[in-house]
């Protein structure tokens, strides 16, 4: 954790468990099981589920659960194969719904 004292985060509304730098915000319009998700280019601080194939708005994708390392709550998922040309921007990058988590600073 050392470096991050007064950069923006997000973190596990949960367990306070930091998740993602607000430099790593890519899109705050994407639309989870709970409302708005936001992608992240990258995550600290979770683990990934098992791989599996999913049918989303955008097209079909295999995606892998991402969990809280600490708590383990499910906070959204990422993207690790897309069927669709137009949809490749987003391979390896991390969905985390809103209601999930919790801005702060550091």
């Amino acid at each position: 954790m050392e470096g991050l004292d007064d950069h923006p985060l997000y973190s596990c509304k949960r367990c306070r468990n930091p998740i993602a730098l607000r430099h790593n915000l890519l899109s705050k319009s994407f639309k989870t099981k709970s409302g708005q998700g936001y992608m992240f280019s990258e995550a600290m601080n979770v683990l990934l589920g098992g791989k599996r194939e999913q049918q989303l708005m955008t097209g079909r994708f295999v995606v892998a659960d991402v969990y809280c390392s600490k708590c383990k709550e499910v906070l959204g998922w990422k993207y690790l194969t897309a069927f669709e040309d137009s949809q490749r921007y987003k391979l390896g990058r991390f969905i985390i719904e809103k209601a999930k988590v919790l801005k702060e600073y550091s």
